[in-house]
C-alpha cells in the first residue's frame, strides 16, 4: 500500500454483532446475511466472519456478486435478490446460488431451461411496485403446476418499504402478503422471509415467517428510535387511531458496534496568508493567516462533504470544494506530513459523518470505492 488511504474492518465486531442479533431475536430459523454492495462497502472478505456469528444463508443483488462471494465461502447457500438471465442459470446450479422468481413466466422459463437441480425463491410484490408477483392467481398458478424434477421452490419472500412506525404501509404490506398467500400452504415452503433489519426490531415476527434478512444491523446499526413523548406522542397516537397503525417497538436490546473505520494521511502542510484562496473555484478565502493540510483522499475514494476530519485528536475543518483525489483542511503547528487522518471511525462515528454530509450511513459505507484498500483486523 503506497498511498496510505485505507479502511480498517474489524471482523470480530461483525461476528459479535450477528451473535448479539441472534441472541436477542432467536425465533428465526434462517438468518440471511445481506452482503450486496460489496458487503455494504466492507468487502466480501467478511462473509466468513458473518457466518462465524451465525449467518446461515447469504444474499446478494446480482449474479456477478454471487460468484464473487463464492471465492470466499463455498459452503453457505446464496440468494440472488434480482432476477437473472438464462445464461447464468447453469452456473447458479453448480455454485449453489438460489434464483429469485418474480413472475409465472420466469418460473416456467426456468423449469423449461435448467438441466440441473436448482432452488428458487418466489418474490411477492406487496406494495413497493419494484419486483415481485402481485396477483394471487398468478402465484397460485405456480404452485398448481406439476413439480419440476430440477426446480425446487425453497422459499417465498417480500420486502417491506418502511418500518411502519409512523405510517400505515407496513401494516398494509403485511395484509397484502396474507391475501396473496391465503390459498398457499406456507408450512410446505421451507423458507418464508419478509423481515429486514428495520422491521426485525420494530415488530413482532409474523406468524408464517421463519427467515430474516439482516442488512445494515449486521454492520453496527440497531435501527433504534426514541420513544415518542409530549407532542410527538400525541401526534403518533392520533395517527395510529386515524390510519390504523399497529403498535411497534421503539428501543431495542441490541448492543452493536461499527466495524468500518476510514483513514488517510497528510500529504502537505503549508501556510496561507489572509486573502489567499484554497482549492477549486477559489471558494474558500482565508480570513486570516493560517495553516492548512492537504490529505490523500477525494470524492473518487468516496469522500463526501463530511465537514470535519480528525488529526492529532482534534477536529479539522474541510476547506473549499472537494477534489477527486485530495481534500484540504485546517491545521496548526502540531500537524505534520505523514500524520494519520481519521475520516470516520473511533473518534468520528460514521453516523456523525453521514449527518454532516446530509446523507445516510448506507450511502457513506457503500460509497467508499475500490481504490481504498480494505485492511482486515480479526482481533
Amino acid at each position: 500500500m503506497y498511498r496510505k488511504t485505507y479502511a480498517c474492518i474489524r471482523e470480530s465486531v461483525l461476528t459479535e454483532n450477528v451473535q448479539n442479533i441472534r441472541e436477542n431475536y432467536p425465533d428465526y430459523q434462517y438468518y440471511f446475511g445481506v452482503v450486496k454492495g460489496n458487503a455494504y462497502g466492507h468487502g466480501f472478505h467478511v462473509v466468513n466472519a458473518l457466518a462465524k456469528g451465525g449467518i446461515n444463508y447469504l444474499a446478494v443483488a446480482t449474479a456477478d456478486e454471487a460468484l464473487a462471494v463464492r471465492q470466499y465461502n463455498t459452503e453457505l447457500p446464496i440468494l440472488c435478490l434480482e432476477p437473472t438471465v438464462p445464461e447464468f442459470w447453469d452456473e447458479a446450479a453448480k455454485q449453489n446460488v438460489t434464483l429469485t422468481v418474480d413472475s409465472l413466466a420466469l418460473y416456467q422459463q426456468i423449469c423449461a431451461t435448467v438441466q440441473s437441480p436448482i432452488k428458487v425463491h418466489i418474490k411477492l410484490d406487496t406494495g413497493m411496485n419494484r419486483l415481485g408477483i402481485k396477483d394471487a392467481a398468478q402465484l397460485k398458478a405456480i404452485f398448481d403446476l406439476p413439480a419440476d424434477k430440477n426446480v425446487q421452490i425453497e422459499g417465498l419472500y417480500t420486502h417491506f418499504a418502511t418500518g411502519g412506525t409512523n405510517d400505515p404501509y407496513y401494516d398494509r404490506q403485511l395484509a397484502c402478503f396474507n391475501r396473496l398467500t391465503a390459498d398457499i400452504d406456507l408450512t410446505k415452503i421451507p423458507i418464508v422471509h419478509a423481515d429486514r433489519s428495520l422491521t426485525l426490531v420494530r415488530h413482532d415476527k409474523p406468524a408464517a415467517v421463519n427467515g430474516v434478512r439482516l442488512g445494515i444491523c449486521m454492520y453496527g446499526f440497531s435501527q433504534s428510535v426514541a420513544v415518542p413523548t409530549g407532542l410527538r406522542k400525541l401526534k403518533r397516537d392520533w395517527m395510529m387511531k386515524k390510519q390504523g397503525i399497529s403498535p411497534c417497538h421503539f428501543g431495542n436490546p441490541l448492543q452493536l458496534k461499527t466495524a468500518f473505520s476510514l483513514y488517510s494521511t497528510v500529504l502537505t502542510v503549508k501556510s496561507v496568508k489572509k486573502g489567499e484562496f484554497v482549492g477549486y473555484g477559489a471558494d474558500y478565502i482565508a480570513p486570516q493567516d493560517m495553516t492548512v493540510a492537504t490529505i490523500a483522499i477525494g470524492y473518487y475514494d468516496g469522500m463526501r462533504d463530511f465537514k470535519k476530519v480528525r488529526i492529532g485528536g482534534k477536529d479539522r475543518t474541510v476547506l473549499g470544494e472537494l477534489c477527486m483525489d485530495m481534500v484540504t483542511v485546517t491545521a496548526d503547528e502540531n500537524v505534520k506530513v505523514g500524520d494519520t487522518v481519521e475520516i470516520f471511525g473511533n473518534e468520528i462515528p460514521v453516523r456523525t459523518a453521514a449527518a454532516r454530509a446530509h446523507t445516510s450511513a448506507y450511502k457513506v459505507l457503500t460509497g467508499i470505492t475500490d481504490r481504498v484498500e480494505r485492511i482486515y483486523d480479526e482481533t
